[in-house]
């Protein structure tokens, strides 16, 4: 496969049309553009037909995956491939369904060669399964809230309506912005009950 073959490949399977091939291979901010309207794409008819074929979505992301992992770019791939955890975290009906998405893509994740890459994927997905579970009502230990990162802990911070999540943050988290954030949120918002979600 070629870098050509492979970006024509991801837009007709989308339908996008208004890409210029050559100008992506050539030009990597154009590339990176198409990745994003591809990934996009992918996560949009997600949200519109979830009741497909699970096993065939999950075929066909892990395939996009593969394919978007072989760009000789690293930073384009890896953009594009967060930018698609992101968008499929926001769209998945609760942490299961969020990790039975995500473990369809993993073993194109785990082929990656750079271990920082790699590993910040995994991340990635750690933070939006707790973020995920955070929002179904669980309260998160103070061990478990310390393995999440500090943007992670920082969208807790300015998105939960959780008083019980806030209360953990402004105690434990992990810079004094996060901390501050979250006691400023836990003292001047109507909140939720403990456990009634993110």
């Amino acid at each position: 496969m070629t870098l050509r073959s492979d970006l024509t490949e991801l837009l007709v399977r989308d339908g996008i049309v208004d890409v210029d091939v050559d100008d992506a291979v050539a030009d990597e901010h154009v590339r990176c553009s198409a990745y994003r309207r591809v990934v996009s794409a992918t996560a949009s008819a997600r949200s519109r037909d979830r009741d497909r074929d699970r096993d065939r979505d999950r075929d066909r992301d892990r395939a996009m995956v593969a394919t978007i992992l072989r760009d000789p770019v690293v930073s384009i791939s890896k953009t594009a491939v967060v930018d698609l955890v992101d968008r499929m975290a926001v769209e998945a009906t609760g942490p299961e369904d969020f990790r039975q998405w995500s473990a369809g893509i993993l073993p194109e994740i785990d082929r990656i060669t750079a271990e920082g890459n790699r590993e910040f994927i995994h991340r990635r997905m750690r933070d939006w399964l707790l973020h995920l579970s955070i929002k179904d009502g669980h309260v998160p230990s103070p061990a478990e809230l310390a393995e999440a990162t500090n943007w992670m802990q920082r969208v807790l911070a300015e998105r939960s309506t959780s008083s019980a999540v806030l209360t953990l943050l402004a105690e434990s988290g992990s810079t004094r912005k996060i901390r501050n954030i979250a006691k400023d949120r836990a003292g001047s918002r109507k909140l939720r009950r403990p456990g009634a979600g993110a």
